[in-house]
């Protein structure tokens, strides 16, 4: 029996009925935790949870930062200053070359999860690999254009378009070599430490980066090079 007379039983349903989503208000004083609400003996949310949450806010935010760039070239597109027009600085061949080579990336690295799900280390260790060579191929085609259009005299201080064009396809690119490096490191992590839970989780976030980069790159190819290249 509680202290209202009813069983303890009766109790619970009675205080889950006033609580339906267990968000933590107490009917009896500051010292009676409820179940299920991160308190006594629920205990807080485990780290895997906390990790999870944490990476989603950081792609989101990610996402963000890659719209105001978006939002800056668009507002820039035509801020010459006399200088070169985007159309006149787009390679498209080239450029689709590395749009091939960044989705045919994606592709490997869900075939490298599905090894990973299939509890094969070679499978998963190969496609991987072959990802971060197709990586290294995109940001080696990026950088050859950049290489270039600098020798041209063609360099972020032109003009605004230029100053957005550079901002915008460079932090991508600094993107792709960043996740590189994490593939390198979680290739050295399966090899060393197999399947471990959090090896496994931190393949997931791994994935989810990849083709969050894969997105962003095809608004680019669409928006800055195939509309500007018509413009």
């Amino acid at each position: 029996m509680t202290d209202t007379g009813l069983p303890a039983s009766v109790e619970a349903i009675r205080r889950v009925r006033e609580d339906p989503h267990r968000l933590g208000h107490r009917a009896h004083g500051p010292t009676e935790p409820l179940e299920g609400t991160g308190q006594g003996s629920t205990g807080p949310a485990g780290k895997r949870i906390l990790v999870g949450y944490g990476f989603w806010i950081y792609l989101l935010s990610d996402i963000v930062i890659f719209s105001c760039f978006f939002a800056a070239f668009a507002v820039q597109r035509g801020a010459t200053a006399g200088g070169p027009t985007i159309a006149e600085i787009v390679d498209v061949r080239r450029v689709a070359f590395q749009t091939a080579a960044l989705l045919l990336s994606s592709y490997a690295c869900m075939l490298s999860f599905a090894a990973t799900n299939a509890r094969s280390r070679l499978w998963t260790q190969v496609f991987l690999l072959i990802t971060g060579l197709l990586g290294l191929v995109f940001v080696l085609l990026e950088l050859q254009e950049f290489i270039e259009l600098a020798n041209r005299g063609i360099t972020p201080q032109r003009s605004g378009m230029l100053t957005s064009f550079f901002g915008l396809v460079g932090l991508h690119g600094l993107h792709v070599t960043a996740g590189g490096l994490w593939l390198a490191t979680m290739m050295a992590q399966v090899q060393i430490k197999g399947f471990r839970r959090e090896i496994i989780h931190r393949l997931i976030c791994f994935n989810l980066f990849w083709h969050a980069l894969d997105i962003v790159w095809i608004g680019i190819f669409t928006i800055v090079y195939l509309m500007g290249s018509g413009t």
